[in-house]
Parts: C-alpha cells; sequence; structure tokens
C-alpha cells in the first residue's frame, strides 16, 4: 500500500500535493519584525494586504507577485533555509522535521473547518497591513522566535 503523499519525503511530492500540504492557517502571511542587530524575529498579527482574514487564504494567490514582489515561494530548497522562519504548526515545517500532521489538518481530519475551530489559524484576529504602519508592528507582536 502507497504511503498517504502527505507522509512521503517533500521531495517526492509532485506540485499539486506541495500545494494540498498548505493546512490554510494563514500564518505565513502575518508579516515579521527582524531585528538587524540581534538578528531575533518576532511575528506579529499584521497580516499581508492579501490575506483574507475569514478564509485564511491569499486572495490573490496567482497573482500575489504583482501586488506583493517580495511573497516567498515555498519550495523543498526554500524550506530548507527558512524552516524557523514558518510557525511551529505548519505542514510543511512538520513534514520537513520528519513531524506528524496535527489531527486538525483537512488532510487528516477530511475537514478544511476543523484547523479553524481547534484554532490554530489566524482568522479573526488579524489586522491588516494597509490599517497599520511599520512602525507601530511592534506594538501587535504575538510572539518572539528568539
Amino acid at each position: 500500500m502507497r504511503p498517504k503523499f502527505w507522509e512521503l519525503p517533500l521531495k517526492n511530492l509532485d506540485k499539486a500535493e506541495w500545494e494540498a500540504l498548505c493546512d490554510g492557517c494563514g500564518k505565513c502571511c502575518l508579516n515579521k519584525i527582524e531585528y538587524e542587530d540581534s538578528g531575533e524575529l518576532a511575528f506579529t498579527r499584521v497580516a499581508c494586504r492579501l490575506l483574507d482574514g475569514e478564509s485564511c487564504q491569499c486572495s490573490s494567490y496567482p497573482n500575489r507577485h504583482d501586488f506583493v514582489p517580495d511573497c516567498v515561494v515555498l519550495t523543498p530548497k526554500k524550506l530548507r533555509e527558512i524552516a524557523w522562519w514558518l510557525p511551529a504548526t505548519c505542514a510543511y515545517r512538520l513534514r520537513a522535521e520528519g513531524k506528524p500532521l496535527y489531527d486538525w489538518h483537512y488532510l487528516i481530519s477530511g475537514d478544511r473547518e476543523s484547523i479553524h475551530r481547534a484554532g490554530a489559524s489566524v482568522r479573526g484576529w488579524t489586522v491588516s497591513e494597509t490599517s497599520v504602519t511599520e512602525d507601530d508592528w511592534d506594538d501587535y507582536i504575538i510572539e518572539d522566535l528568539s
């Protein structure tokens, strides 16, 4: 019996499987603060202008680079470089670390809403970067990753 694709090494996933691994939490769309003097990183609840705070999905995913040129394209190679930058619950990070997906992941539960019910997404608590100046992002820190 073939393992479920999300249990395979990430390098073995095809494009559709790679995209399907995303749990839809929206956390990767939160702006981070990297402190140049210390290299420390902090997550804020200030979301990318393209994040739909209800669905936790990018409102223009295929064209996101037209609006946000520095949006990261996550690939297995890029993941090795920035896994620490992703939230600890991220399916890509979990699988890169050889860990299983959480029970609330839709590939396990069969329900796209289970991540929201589990409180593992950003639904309902982000603010758009269009409404907060970058100088004020410190006021919105939710997790210090240092």
